[in-house]
């Protein structure tokens, strides 16, 4: 199994515009081949002082796939392409990490 955490940080008060975006592909993605999860998260209120926050213009992408290749096909996959397309303007920055199980 492969692990995926983006962190997606968007141009100031864009968040909602492109998770709204994220939100209409995400039926795409959870159809794909080898997609075991999928799904974005945001800051959690009321945690308390321990929390490191993001921040109001980042949200961060939590995937699993059941192989590289699966991940590998989902990049390359046209609905991706499209909405890299619609988001591109609205993104400050990507960071994407590529995990395996340490166990």
């Amino acid at each position: 199994m492969i692990h995926v955490v983006a962190i997606i940080t968007a141009k100031p008060n864009q968040r909602d515009a492109i998770l709204q975006a994220f939100r209409a592909n995400m039926p795409a993605v959870h159809a794909e081949a080898g997609c075991l999860e999928y799904g974005p998260a945001v800051d959690a209120e009321g945690i308390g002082n321990f929390q490191t926050k993001f921040g109001p213009d980042t949200f961060l992408v939590i995937e699993k796939w059941e192989s590289p290749d699966h991940l590998k096909a989902h990049a390359a996959s046209p609905h991706m392409a499209a909405y890299g397309a619609k988001t591109k303007d609205l993104i400050a920055s990507r960071v994407i990490h590529v995990l395996s199980a340490a166990a």
